[in-house]
């Protein structure tokens, strides 16, 4: 999945995480029914640019609540 925010790296994502900011997710494409609740995996950057992190999360309602280590 990715953010609604097009971040370039972990570190610009966690950064925000900590600072409050609310981070929506969505699944691109329509291939993959779009997840709303639970753990799941951030990739980023999005494409087409090569994916150069993942980072495990829960959301709820669609909102990162919780970032995994």
């Amino acid at each position: 999945m990715y953010t609604v925010k097009n971040y370039p790296t972990k570190k610009a994502l966690l950064e925000d995480f900590k600072a409050g900011v609310k981070i929506e997710t969505y699944q691109p494409g329509g291939m993959f029914e779009a997840q709303r609740e639970g753990q799941i995996c951030i990739e980023g950057p999005h494409y087409p640019k090569p994916h150069k992190f993942y980072l495990g999360a829960v959301i709820e309602n669609g909102v990162i609540v919780k970032i995994l280590k």
